[in-house]
């Protein structure tokens, strides 16, 4: 069968709820829910924080995508049955925040800043709990060619987190779309995988975290992955380019920021630079999928000028099926914006109090954005199929 190409380029904290009801668009239609997870290491405790308060407000997803961290954050949620998922992800962040769960003594942003360039070393120097450890012996004592000589930690401690963690039968049987992204090392793109497609196992999500050089390629039948944003840190486009039958609400939740100030230090040079590096192009894509709309409408009028007989020309129904309408995105941003003691370690530092500090900062930039909900809730023109918000920053 011919297809069409794809478009456009402390102990465990008890936490117990109802799931509410999901909302409506004004025309009673129940949109499908998507969830996009950018990486960032430590600071995915903003994800948790973010889902937690979505599902309380009635937006549990239908489908995940993800990528490093966000693979993981998405496979608690997806790999849990929606009444345990924001516990699992409570207790999974406070474990690998267990090596610093102390607070600074005193208060201050250069206290905390130091502080916090502390517990990064101590992450750097000790490994992190549950999630990777120091390679003994050393990378670099290890011969060319050998797995240890690939990278400074070892990552075993994660699958024995993700098995821990993740229920795999309900991740790969269960109704919620679970989709990880990942770069083929020898090839040099962008893979997805996905439990429409494939079993999914800890394997998958250890390769969609392993950025190099601090974390092990991953072998999977043969071939080696790294982390899925050395190619693409936001899967934004997998979910656009995807043919979709049902109107879709999508949380893109990013950890670093495409809008900065100017750097006025190397210490700012390296942190603006890792923002740009791994922050989402949502602009980019959604600016390419408005005109393949444009191009599809345009080539739909241009099909019914076509005299009848060309009706049943294989070209023709070809291009008509690439061309038909396609429905309604509406992307909600949800953006960390980072503190200003914060430094280029920030993705690294996975101490307890910046762990809170995250996972809070997402649940107030949600709470917002839910508040003006009527807004990302209605229905896009067929024009416009694909439209963004960022209430957080146009509307507070």
């Amino acid at each position: 069968m011919e297809h069409c190409a794809a478009r456009g380029g402390g102990g465990t904290r008890e936490v117990t709820r109802e799931p509410a009801e999901r909302p409506t668009t004004k025309t009673g239609a129940r949109p499908k829910v998507g969830l996009v997870l950018q990486g960032g290491g430590a600071l995915g405790a903003y994800q948790a924080g973010v889902y937690a308060t979505l599902a309380e407000g009635g937006y549990e997803p239908d489908w995940i995508a993800g990528v490093s961290i966000g693979a993981v954050n998405g496979a608690i949620v997806a790999g849990n049955p929606p009444e345990q998922r924001a516990q699992k992800l409570r207790a999974f962040w406070e474990e690998i925040t267990d090596g610093v769960p102390a607070k600074p003594f005193l208060e201050g942003d250069i206290l905390r800043g130091v502080f916090n360039g502390w517990s990064a070393f101590a992450s750097i120097a000790s490994g992190v709990p549950g999630f990777f450890r120091p390679r003994f012996p050393a990378a670099w004592l290890h011969p060319w060619g050998t797995d240890g000589a690939l990278s400074y930690y070892d990552t075993e401690p994660l699958r024995d987190t993700l098995i821990k963690y993740v229920d795999f039968d309900l991740l790969n049987t269960g109704p919620l779309r679970y989709s990880i992204g990942a770069a083929n090392i020898r090839k040099g793109n962008s893979v997805y995988f996905d439990t429409l497609q494939r079993r999914i196992g800890p394997e998958h999500i250890m390769a969609s975290a392993a950025l190099p050089p601090g974390f092990p390629p991953i072998e999977i039948e043969g071939e080696h992955y790294w982390d899925g944003g050395v190619v693409s840190n936001t899967p934004l486009q997998y979910l656009i380019d995807w043919e979709r039958a049902d109107d879709m609400v999508v949380f893109q939740v990013d950890l670093f920021s495409a809008r900065g100030v100017m750097p006025r230090s190397l210490l700012d040079v390296y942190e603006r630079q890792k923002d740009i590096l791994y922050s989402s192009r949502t602009r980019l894509n959604t600016d390419v999928s408005k005109n393949a709309e444009q191009l599809r409408r345009a080539v739909e009028r241009l099909i019914e000028k076509l005299p009848p007989e060309l009706a049943d020309d294989p070209d023709v129904k070809f291009i008509r099926q690439c061309s038909r309408h396609s429905v309604s995105m509406n992307i909600v941003h949800l953006i960390y914006r980072e503190k200003i003691y914060e430094t280029q370690t920030k993705d690294y530092e996975f101490s307890r109090v910046s762990m809170e500090e995250h996972w809070q900062a997402g649940v107030n930039d949600t709470r917002r954005t839910l508040r003006h909900q009527d807004l990302w809730l209605k229905r896009g023109d067929h024009m416009t199929p694909v439209r963004t918000f960022d209430v957080t920053r146009d509307f507070d």
